[in-house]
């Protein structure tokens, strides 16, 4: 038999086996694609969060406490979280040698500024990069080791760096850091607390201040290799706030770029929306605001523009309230506010029969003391007969009274989906809030283990449509250290959470507040099927 009979011979076999094949696994004659199926929610790979220089305050001190809930689905057993300094190339020379001399002198004065700075951190602790500005020398401030067990580090001086981190493997679904400073006194002092956030490419920041009595920074973090470029529009109550330096802000590869606000304009306004927006890359946005006399915190940006939002978390014991609104499209809002206490959904006195935000303008409204001793939600919609505006939100929350008050920002926040977190939890002085606008729901919170010990403790809520429930949450058994709060819906409608951390210095009730949006550590995975009609 010659070579071209058993080519022939061949060829016929392998278009057999394959005809075979086709005729066994090929779909039904009514089903010729591929079926749509509905998409796997499956545990993300990777995340990355990204904390701001925390305060230049010579009496700044800082604690970190960094977590990832433990028990989710197909998550797998390795991965790393690591937080490590922002770091950028050094400009020129003289910086270059200044950090060598500074080297020197760390031979000598080290252990006296180890003394000085207090700084303690669950990972390796950071090594100064080289003069060329590699980063490859740096390491982890604070790594994480195991889901479920949070890890804290602190840094007590006012050059603390902004920190960038990645996250992979079984500790990147729903990663979560949580910054707080405490300064004591000066014109900053305050608790500021700000969640750790992730690059993206868009935020909006109603409640920021360009008036003479605030001092409001952007701060723009880039944790990428590559330059960023942004742009930052300011908006007052008559539109856009002419701003010649505002556009075209560059942020180097791995660094931090603070901004303050009324450098872009020479508007003074005390109700501001922000819009950071990118032109190129990514960044991690987040404004810190400081009152000469209400003391200061951070602002985190609002929830993406929707028609109806929520405000959660005004403590019981708000003396002040103020809320700010901002419709970035091109129609006006007329907008209905109510608050949602714990008895139920009212309509605040001091509340307009409606509130009409013109488009590309920041209205405000001063609620006062609207919850009258109960914690409450702020609740927006569209007013009877009014459109579907998208807006966006956020208030000005004040305790206390006289030389003795503080403040903090709670901007709109969507439900919790699946799951969400706040890291760096105390023993006393937090505060959990628990909001459901339309129907009763139920969630489940779980209190991690401490970053030094403890056992997690596991407890369900319900909540009753259009109320506010604010709880002390549970506490860790034998709880050393700070601790984790995870909360999961188990029925019911939409819950949306915030944490309010409480600790009175000298008086004066310093707090903060942090909204609970879902963390994002599910994502859809589109289902597929193999077509074998592609080979016809």
């Amino acid at each position: 038999m010659n070579r071209t009979t058993l080519s022939l011979i061949a060829a016929a076999t392998a278009l057999a086996a394959v005809t075979g094949f086709a005729a066994v696994s090929a779909p039904d004659s009514a089903d010729t694609t591929a079926t749509t199926k509905t998409p796997a929610r499956l545990p993300v790979e990777r995340s990355s969060l990204l904390c701001p220089a925390p305060s230049t305050s010579e009496l700044a001190e800082t604690a970190y406490t960094s977590f990832t809930p433990a028990g989710t689905d197909g998550s797998g057993t390795g991965g790393t979280a690591e937080l490590a300094p922002s770091v950028a190339p050094l400009d020129d020379a003289t910086a270059a040698d200044d950090e060598k001399k500074d080297d020197k002198d760390g031979e000598k004065d080290g252990e006296k500024d180890g003394e000085k700075t207090g700084d303690t951190a669950g990972g390796d602790g950071a090594k100064e990069p080289a003069a060329d500005g590699a980063a490859a020398d740096v390491k982890p401030f604070l790594a994480l080791k195991e889901p479920g067990k949070p890890v804290s580090g602190t840094k007590n001086t006012s050059d603390a760096p902004a920190l960038v981190g990645t996250a992979t493997g079984r500790l990147a679904p729903g990663w979560t850091t949580q910054q707080t400073t405490t300064v004591t006194g000066g014109e900053g002092r305050g608790l500021f607390g700000t969640s750790c956030t992730s690059p993206d490419t868009d935020f909006w920041f109603p409640g920021a201040s360009t008036d003479d009595a605030r001092q409001d920074y952007v701060h723009l973090t880039n944790p990428d290799d590559t330059a960023a470029v942004a742009d930052i529009a300011l908006y007052g109550k008559e539109g856009t706030l002419k701003s010649d330096t505002g556009e075209g802000i560059p942020v180097p590869a791995r660094s931090s770029v603070p901004v303050l606000l009324s450098t872009l304009t020479g508007e003074a306004e005390p109700n501001v929306t922000v819009h950071v927006s990118t032109r190129t890359g990514r960044v991690g946005a987040v404004v810190n605001a400081a009152d000469e006399k209400l003391g200061g915190d951070w602002l985190a940006a609002s929830a993406d523009p929707a028609p109806r939002v929520v405000l959660p978390g005004i403590p019981s014991d708000a003396t002040s309230v103020r809320l700010v609104v901002f419709a970035p499209g091109e129609d006006d809002a007329e907008l209905k506010v109510r608050l949602a206490g714990e008895s139920g959904t009212i309509v605040p006195a001091s509340a307009a029969e409606t509130l009409n935000v013109k488009s590309g303008m920041t209205a405000s409204l001063d609620l006062g003391d609207v919850t009258k001793g109960e914690a409450g939600s702020v609740l927006l919609g569209p007013a009877e007969g009014a459109g579907e505006t998208p807006v966006v939100a956020a208030l000005r929350v004040v305790r206390g009274k006289g030389t003795d008050q503080e403040v903090a920002f709670i901007p709109a926040t969507g439900p919790v989906t699946e799951r969400a977190t706040a890291a760096d939890n105390r023993a006393k002085g937090s505060t959990l809030s628990l909001a459901a606008p339309d129907g009763t729901g139920k969630v489940k919170v779980t209190a991690s283990a401490g970053s030094g010990g403890g056992e997690q403790v596991v407890k369900t809520y319900t909540v009753k449509g259009g109320t506010t429930q604010a709880v002390t949450p549970p506490v860790p058994q034998g709880l050393k250290g700070s601790y984790a709060l995870t909360v999961e819906p188990e029925s019911g409608g939409p819950v949306h959470a915030a944490r309010t951390l409480a600790l009175t210095q000298d008086g004066v009730p310093m707090f903060t507040v942090q909204t609970l949006p879902d963390d994002r550590g599910m994502v859809s995975v589109p289902a597929t099927k193999e077509d074998l009609s592609v080979l016809k």
